[in-house]
């Protein structure tokens, strides 16, 4: 059997979510709280548009059912996180079979960082294919939901600090890596990108996942980043991003197009650090596109330019300064299963 990851433009079943619980990234009590209204702000935009399971840890149900609303689905399963992209299984399909299966990469709690727990998350993946019902695939490669990006059609988006990273695969080639991501994901064709945004490497950072810097919005065109700022340190950064996707070419020999999208006007986040807000970091599911919002004048800009790439999708903007002070977006916190 071959096995291929669907793009997220694909027609989904549902999308996994998991439940903010107790952790270092949720330290106090307002910021767990604040986070879980959140999460649950998410869940109930993506609910509009198709079914959504929150996975909880014991003891969490009642309190998430609160804030999710009757029409989410809840299961439990014991969480040390909540960043569903990275902790559950990649969804793959057998085009000939149209068989559902689940990709468990290896996970290490991005890179093994002091300050991330993953005694539970590790089996996070395994736990969710078997809710869905779906054989699982393990990998021995350690990686994340965040950082593959696929345009069903054989081309995957990845970067060197994640894949090639020694904190997650120390003795792994690029070579073998390559391998081992189109064989789980049916890809062909790598486009390496050399680092993510630079707050993506700081205190809940991931150390450089793609879907925060670029994405596919369909085969041979991808969204990018870019910090028109040049006192921010990602203004050079998005320039290189851009310049590498306007050079490569896709699977199918395409040359991409590129739509810049441009960060918000806010430089800095609440504790005075380089802020790494990013539209990119959406999530596309049934005729709707969840859009990252941040109370800022570009926010109508990038919902504009979402709403020209996916016509006939409502673009639902939905506050994510709150999830981004933990380490990530609406992307990261969402993991679509397909329609088969």
């Amino acid at each position: 059997m071959t096995f291929r990851m669907p793009p997220e433009w694909a027609p989904h079943e549902r999308t996994w979510m998991a439940w903010p619980g107790p952790n270092p990234t949720f330290a106090t009590p307002a910021e767990l709280d604040e986070a879980r209204r959140a999460w649950a702000a998410v869940a109930r935009a993506v609910r509009r548009f198709e079914p959504v399971t929150v996975i909880t840890g014991p003891g969490q149900e009642e309190g998430a059912r609160a804030l999710l609303g009757p029409d989410v689905e809840t299961a439990v399963r014991p969480l040390d996180d909540a960043w569903m992209r990275d902790i559950g299984p990649t969804f793959v399909v057998d085009p000939g079979t149209r068989e559902l299966a689940a990709v468990d990469w290896t996970f290490n709690g991005w890179g093994a960082q002091g300050w991330a727990r993953w005694e539970h998350d590790r089996h996070i993946a395994k736990g969710v294919a078997e809710l869905a019902g779906v054989p699982v695939h393990s990998s021995p490669l350690v990686n994340e939901g965040g950082a593959i990006h696929v345009d069903g059609e054989g081309t995957v988006l990845l970067t060197e600090t994640v894949q090639l990273g020694e904190e997650r695969n120390p003795g792994w080639t690029r070579e073998a890596v390559e391998a081992e991501i189109h064989a789980r994901l049916g890809t062909e064709k790598a486009i390496w990108l050399p680092r993510g945004l630079a707050g993506d490497y700081g205190t809940y950072g991931t150390l450089g996942h793609v879907d925060i810097v670029a994405a596919f919005a369909r085969p041979g065109v991808v969204v990018a980043h870019v910090q028109p700022d040049p006192s921010h340190p990602d203004h050079e950064i998005t320039r290189e991003t851009v310049r590498i996707l306007r050079g490569a070419t896709d699977a199918g020999g395409r040359p991409l197009e590129v739509v810049e999208i441009p960060a918000p006007t806010v430089l800095t986040d609440a504790e005075g650090a380089w802020a790494d807000f990013s539209y990119i970091n959406h999530y596309l599911c049934n005729d709707g596109v969840v859009l990252c919002a941040f109370d800022d004048p570009r926010d109508d800009e990038a919902a504009a330019v979402f709403r020209d790439l996916f016509p006939g999708r409502t673009v639902a903007p939905v506050d994510a300064r709150t999830i981004f002070a933990g380490g990530g977006g609406i992307h990261c916190i969402t993991q679509q299963q397909p329609r088969i």
